[in-house]
């Protein structure tokens, strides 16, 4: 890890800007900019998984995981989705062939966690790019909605930590993450409910509408939290790695992001980009009032 001789706290705010600053650049620049962000963090992010599960005596195939992203990175670029299924289909075969061929144990592990890899640091956080290309008569892209989650996630985060911190006592998942509580977790989704709803109204979102896409933001982003600390945990490592000071891994900082994006996603895509479901939607909360 990079000594940049600050104390931790200093050093990790000065990460997360500098690396905030990157992320969101990217975004709003959208096309190649957004693709090699996301090139860059899914080769970083696989690395990673993988050298988890080896702590854990598992080996899934980084190249299989590399292969298949490569390919659905293609995919997604092109808005081939179409392709999405077979893409999918046989890259999972191609992990049943490198275990059969490379013949290590354990093959049923090795083989699960190919998937998973693929899946998890692969398809799940390419959805970031339908997201950011979303667009209708009303919106012309994506891009408020990418706003409106990440600003979510992140004072679901900040709600999380100061509001655990001054006022935790009661542990939200002990055997998991001892050190979150489910007052911080409360904290967050306060925060995150905030934000979402200044940022909706900003956006023209009805504030049920905006209420509901922050709920689903500070959701997953605490279980995208918890499911990779589930992982950590279970392959018996603290941190994911050691490339952003302060943060630890690439995949401790972008945790809340990875299940975030997909819903986020599709929620937007059914519910706001897709007129019809909202007009119904608009009229049955308009009927209860």
């Amino acid at each position: 890890m990079i000594d940049l001789g600050l104390n931790k706290n200093a050093t990790r705010m000065l990460t997360g800007l500098i690396l905030g600053t990157i992320v969101l650049s990217a975004i709003i620049v959208g096309n190649i900019a957004l693709l090699l962000l996301l090139i860059f963090m899914l080769i970083v992010g696989s690395r990673e998984y993988v050298k988890i599960l080896n702590h854990k005596g598992f080996y899934p195939s980084l190249k299989v995981i590399y292969f298949t992203e490569a390919i659905l990175t293609t995919v997604v670029y092109f808005k081939r989705f179409d392709l999405v299924a077979i893409t999918l289909t046989i890259c999972a075969m191609a992990s049943f062939m490198w275990v059969l061929f490379r013949g290590r144990q354990p093959y049923i592990a090795n083989v699960a966690t190919t998937l998973l890899g693929m899946v998890y640091c692969g398809w799940f956080p390419l959805h970031l790019i339908f997201l950011r290309d979303l667009s209708c008569d009303k919106y012309d892209s994506g891009l408020g909605f990418v706003v409106l989650m990440f600003i979510s996630i992140l004072l679901t985060d900040v709600g999380c930590y100061y509001i655990g911190s001054k006022f935790g006592k009661h542990k939200l998942a002990p055997v998991i993450s001892p050190n979150k509580t489910i007052e911080g977790s409360i904290g967050g989704m306060f925060f995150a409910l905030l934000g979402a709803l200044v940022i909706g109204l900003y956006l023209g979102l009805q504030w049920y509408v905006a209420i509901l896409a922050g709920i689903i933001c500070t959701v997953f982003a605490q279980i995208g939290d918890l499911s990779e600390s589930l992982i950590k945990r279970d392959a018996g490592v603290k941190d994911s790695g050691t490339s952003l000071p302060g943060h630890g891994g690439f995949l401790d900082r972008t945790d809340s992001f990875i299940l975030t994006i997909p819903i986020m996603y599709y929620f937007c895509k059914c519910f706001i980009f897709q007129t019809e479901w909202m007009n119904t939607l608009s009229n049955f909360v308009k009927g209860l009032f």
